[in-house]
């Protein structure tokens, strides 16, 4: 019987999330990361977006921190280097171009972020990325060499 109770318990909490204690309610939480993500390449001021949720800068830091685990810039370093790995896969910018795109003032401090985050450059990540990639049929190599007459 106690077992059943449990269960039902567990069952109604994971239907309807409460937020952690001290931290920010649902509504705030998504509303502050939507603002990030919208202006992840912009200069991003904590007091802005704890004016965005009504509240102090220091109040909104712990709340943010206890909402999701991190701080607020490392939760915005977090979503930029998502973002960088993105476009680093699916495009061919350049690193700079990337790094202004993701919100880093220059390439050289994305680079170290980069690095610092993943274990390697953005430059070798790529190599790497590039070098998984399936091969479409028929697409040739640049190291594959055709010697004339040979099938």
């Amino acid at each position: 019987m106690v077992q059943i109770q449990h269960t039902g318990a567990a069952t109604r909490a994971s239907e309807t999330p409460t937020p952690a204690p001290g931290g920010l309610s649902p509504r705030r939480e998504n509303l502050v990361k939507q603002l990030i993500l919208e202006r992840l390449s912009e200069t991003l001021e904590i007091s802005e977006l704890a004016r965005a949720c009504s509240l102090s800068r220091s109040h909104f830091s712990r709340a943010f921190k206890c909402s999701t685990g991190l701080s607020p810039q490392d939760w915005i370093r977090q979503q930029r280097i998502a973002r960088a790995k993105q476009l680093i896969r699916e495009t061919d910018l350049s690193l700079t171009q990337i790094s202004l795109e993701c919100g880093f003032c220059d390439q050289a401090y994305f680079c170290h972020i980069f690095t610092r985050s993943e274990g390697i450059n953005p430059f070798a990540w790529r190599g790497q990325q590039l070098a998984a990639r399936p091969s479409r049929r028929g697409e040739r190599h640049l190291c594959y060499v055709e010697r004339p007459g040979a099938q």
